[in-house]
């Protein structure tokens, strides 16, 4: 390796190393936001977070490296643009392109290592973070008994409290329970003045010990009609211990989640894509199936008259046919509502197998587009850098944002055309690349003629068989 690769690839690590740090910290930031009314209030524990921040954090490595990519090849080219030192290389007979090569190199490699990335960790990391979310949703909060509100999140009993006194809210005023545990209902009652309550047996337990209290149980008379009868019962001091099971964290088996188009490779996207579109072609060859007995036509017999047969419609003249009735007529437009009820039906179940089976291809798609993004960043950022030759976070870092809300904005569009079917798939996946390749190579034409940006001599972009009309003629300036 030259020195001149050493001296470009030294440039370009450290700005690449800490913008891929400091995109991947907001978009988990932004991850974590989105899903963040489904954590607070669960006491889940830091090992739990720790573990969807992880798993998180990995799935956004494809989209964070295009980002990446592209602030930092604005940063080295238009920090050694802005040092003059590109300008001393080109000096030297060395071009652009040859400039550009050692960066170009690490970004078909990183492109490379992105798309067996997205095809072999990324569905496992999905796996595991949604299937963790999904238990993280159907885990209840966490135990928060309010003064004045009933308190149902217990299985099996309702308690409600007027105060909460004590530094952390564990001594209880005027205490009252409800235990649904027999199965009749608030058959028994606790009221209580006071109480302590506490955590037992590592917190798998809740102790709650009451004061000066009493209790009403119900008692039916099943061996009379006087109705039923209660007991009630005094008490100085009373422990009441209540299961906290249903407010662990039960992980559901992974296997449920294994056959989502997130979760999977490209082999198996293309098994799944394969049985969609066999399934929508077998749906469409059989609705004609389906209607052909809603159908009956008429032939006439030797005596003229009318009867209700499948043979040909063509073969009965229509002035032979006999005057419609009411009744035949109240037939026909019950026919033709189940007729219409079978088509509407029929087209709801094959749109949904068309958008499904669009699904999976969209995620196949994906997996180039992403790694393909890392190129495309690459061939805006690095001329663009030797263009406006400024270094630092302020020009490339806005540069940056906007090209890459258009490559964001146009991906989506394209992905939701192609999922309504407005376009196919393939364009609709690809429709941002083909946005913004043009973009790119107009900027490394600009930088390989040491041209401004808005700088434009259309004369070179025409080519030279095009140009003969205009030998001989001379501009005044």
């Amino acid at each position: 390796m030259k020195k001149l690769d050493k001296l470009i690839l030294q440039a370009f690590a450290g700005p690449f190393l800490l913008t891929f740090a400091v995109v991947q910290f907001i978009f988990l930031m932004q991850f974590m936001m989105k899903y963040m009314d489904d954590l607070v209030g669960k006491d889940l524990g830091l090992g739990v977070i720790l573990q969807l921040l992880f798993y998180f954090g990995v799935l956004i490595v494809p989209i964070s490296l295009p980002l990446a990519v592209l602030l930092s090849s604005l940063m080295t080219f238009g920090t050694l643009g802005e040092h003059h030192e590109l300008t001393a290389i080109k000096t030297a007979g060395i071009s652009l392109t040859r400039i550009l090569r050692p960066v170009l190199v690490v970004s078909v490699l990183l492109a490379g290592g992105a798309f067996w990335f997205n095809n072999t960790i990324v569905p496992l990391a999905n796996l595991e973070a949604f299937s963790l979310l999904w238990d993280v949703r159907q885990q209840k909060l966490a135990l928060d008994i309010r003064e004045g509100v009933f308190y149902n999140g217990i299985p099996g009993f309702t308690i409600k409290v007027d105060e909460k006194q004590g530094k952390n809210g564990d001594v209880l005023m005027g205490v009252m329970i409800y235990d649904h545990t027999g199965g009749r209902g608030g058959s028994t009652v606790i009221l209580a003045d006071s109480g302590r309550m506490f955590t037992r047996f590592g917190g798998q337990y809740l102790g709650l010990e009451l004061f000066r209290g009493r209790s009403y149980t119900e008692q039916p008379n099943t061996q009379s009609t006087a109705g039923a009868s209660f007991i009630r019962q005094n008490f100085d001091r009373n422990l009441i211990t209540f299961s906290l099971k249903s407010f662990g964290l039960d992980r559901t088996q992974k296997e449920l989640f294994n056959t989502n188009k997130m979760m999977l490779n490209l082999d198996q996207l293309g098994h799944y894509t394969d049985s969609l579109q066999t399934r929508v072609n077998q749906e469409r060859r059989q609705v004609v199936r389906q209607l052909t007995p809603y159908y009956s036509y008429l032939r006439l017999d030797t005596l003229g008259q009318a009867t209700d047969q499948r043979v040909a419609a063509w073969a009965v003249p229509p002035s032979r046919l006999p005057p419609p009735t009411k009744a035949t007529a109240q037939q026909a437009v019950n026919r033709a509502r189940n007729v219409q009820s079978s088509l509407t039906t029929t087209e709801e179940r094959l749109t949904n197998l068309t958008k499904e089976a669009a699904n999976y291809r969209i995620e196949v798609f994906r997996k180039y587009t992403q790694s393909a993004a890392i190129l495309l960043m690459f061939l805006i950022g690095a001329p663009l850098g030797a263009i406006i030759k400024k270094g630092g976070l302020g020009v490339p870092i806005l540069v940056s944002i906007v090209f890459f809300i258009i490559y964001y904005v146009f991906s989506i569009m394209g992905e939701k055309y192609g999922r309504e079917q407005v376009m196919p798939v393939a364009i609709g996946m690809w429709m941002s690349g083909a946005i913004l390749l043009p973009i790119g190579l107009f900027f490394l034409y600009q930088a390989r003629h040491d041209s401004g940006l808005l700088d434009v001599n259309w004369g070179r972009l025409v080519p030279r068989w095009l140009r003969w009309p205009l030998r001989g003629y001379k501009k005044a300036v």
